[in-house]
């Protein structure tokens, strides 16, 4: 298993919760130097909900994952290691804040598959 050096933080919204994610997206970017992913207002990818991305190192994690906790707001957010093993990732490396939402993980390469996944997010 390769180590998790890298995380990615989902955070999901409806249309009627677009203004709040937006909010929140804009202060992230205030207060951490960390990519992060435009907003998409419909599902994308594995994600059945609009969603943006935020990409963190192991080092910021126990400063993110709890201001996360504290101003997601009624949003909810998948956390998630990135080791590159994307259907692991998504389903065996996370941590929900709020309400796990439905993700279309079918779309994943297996470890033991060889064909390039479809979606790397």
């Amino acid at each position: 298993m390769k180590p998790l050096g890298r995380f990615h933080a989902h955070v999901y919204f409806d249309l009627h919760e677009l203004e709040q994610a937006i909010d929140l997206r804009r202060e992230i970017g205030r207060r951490f130097a960390v990519p992060i992913d435009a907003v998409y207002d419909r599902p994308i990818g594995p994600h059945s909900k609009g969603t943006f991305q935020i990409v963190f190192r192991l080092e910021d994690f126990g400063v993110i994952v709890p201001w996360l906790i504290q101003h997601r707001g009624a949003l909810d957010v998948l956390v998630h290691g990135d080791t590159g093993e994307h259907y692991v990732d998504h389903t065996q490396h996370v941590l929900w804040l709020g309400n796990s939402q439905r993700l279309y993980t079918e779309m994943f390469q297996r470890a033991n598959d060889n064909a390039a996944p479809l979606f790397a997010g």
